[in-house]
């Protein structure tokens, strides 16, 4: 049994990690959301593809804008501070949004509020692996969850909003449940004593030299991989319909589906990342998500394609709790979060392009199979390159 001291640290760390798991909600619902709002905004603003693929891409831009900046932000200030301010920013955007009265009006709102997800994971995900550094994985994997859960119910959310109101009733829930989620992070934080082990992070550049390595062979395994999940995803509901014939609601069943399987993934992947080698972990992955990309593009017919939805939505949601163990594990605590930052940054400007480059693609009539392939063609290109590099043990290792 624990100590009294050491119980009651523990059970205050786990009450900032409880207000953790609500901000992280909020800031990866007000990400992902625009994916299901894609077809009302075409509708209420009467705009192609092309253009809401814009908006759907300055959410995911927002999200990557701001991450470098933060790891500077992390070597002046607290994580916790930070991060408060993410709450902040997540109410006044999401209220912001609720008033827009054009889609560029939405695409200013999607930016702010891809910014506050942004700001938030580079500091939360830093602050987490710190709050119990004896289990990186698993709570990295419940913090993701946490986040998916926020996926999976934002199709629902979304119907709701409209049929109670319109699109405008989410962004005000949003904007309210920001401040209290805020709030309970204040009242938590002061009643705990929280790590600085973070202290010596002072030098950014310095930071991501020093690990050039083990960041470069992140970057290239979410960043091609998150190019195509974008830009797959984003397109989902868009997809099933006109290539594959199902009808509106179906298609947003399946969109549900294929972030309720990152659920569990998000869960024991996690776990997994603490016991086995994670690059190898991480290469499977990757082609076990690009095998039922490949299927999706061939099959028809309701059970194949739920099939292929469950398998990507497991493939994808798995690599993200891994890359981050083996980011956050591996890193010594006086070049964590510059180095995550840089690493973060990187990706997420690659990644955010996908939706306009899709958008574009299908509007000058090539078809959503035909983008797809191709994109899986790259993807296999990459993993055969790292792959390559792992057998030569040209690759860094994680710690395990």
């Amino acid at each position: 049994m624990q100590p009294p001291q050491t119980a009651d640290a523990e059970r205050r760390r786990l009450q900032v990690f409880s207000s953790l798991l609500v901000l992280v909600f909020l800031v990866n619902f007000g990400r992902i959301v625009f994916a299901p709002l894609l077809d009302p905004f075409i509708r209420t603003f009467g705009v192609g593809e092309a253009t809401v693929g814009m908006v759907a891409t300055l959410a995911w831009m927002g999200s990557a804008v701001p991450r470098l900046p933060t790891g500077w932000l992390l070597t002046r200030f607290s994580r916790q501070r930070v991060i408060l301010g993410t709450g902040l920013l997540l109410a006044g955007a999401a209220t912001f949004t609720a008033l827009a009265q054009s889609i560029w009006h939405i695409g200013i709102g999607a930016f702010l509020l891809g910014s506050s997800s942004g700001i938030y994971f580079i500091a939360a995900n830093s602050l987490v692996s710190e709050l119990f550094p004896d289990r990186v994985g698993r709570v990295i994997g419940i913090h993701g969850t946490a986040s998916q859960v926020a996926a999976v119910v934002a199709p629902f959310l979304v119907a709701a909003a409209i049929a109670i109101y319109n699109w405008r009733l989410l962004f005000v829930a949003m904007a309210i449940a920001a401040l209290l989620g805020t709030a309970w992070l204040v009242y938590t934080a002061r009643r705990t004593e929280l790590p600085d082990v973070g202290r010596g992070d002072r030098h950014l550049l310095r930071s991501v030299r020093n690990h050039w390595p083990i960041v470069l062979t992140a970057v290239a395994i979410i960043g091609a991989t998150g190019f195509v999940w974008n830009g797959f995803f984003n397109f989902f509901v868009r997809y099933l319909v006109t290539t594959k014939s199902l009808s509106s609601g179906m298609a947003g069943a399946m969109l549900t589906l294929i972030f309720a399987a990152g659920v569990p993934a998000f869960f024991y992947a996690g776990r997994l990342a603490d016991r086995l080698p994670q690059v190898s972990l991480m290469l499977g992955i990757i082609t076990w998500f690009v095998g039922s990309l490949l299927v999706m593009t061939v099959v028809q017919g309701l059970l194949a394609i739920t099939v292929a939805t469950i398998a990507l939505g497991l493939g994808m949601h798995s690599l993200l709790p891994v890359i981050d163990t083996y980011l956050l594990s591996s890193l010594p605590d006086a070049d964590r979060s510059s180095a995550y930052a840089a690493y973060s940054a990187t990706m997420m400007v690659i990644q955010a392009s996908a939706s306009v480059v899709v958008g574009t693609l299908i509007e000058a009539g090539y078809g959503f199979d035909q983008v797809y392939r191709s994109f899986s063609v790259v993807l296999v290109i990459v993993v055969v390159l790292l792959l390559a590099l792992h057998l030569t043990d040209r690759l860094p290792e994680g710690t395990t």
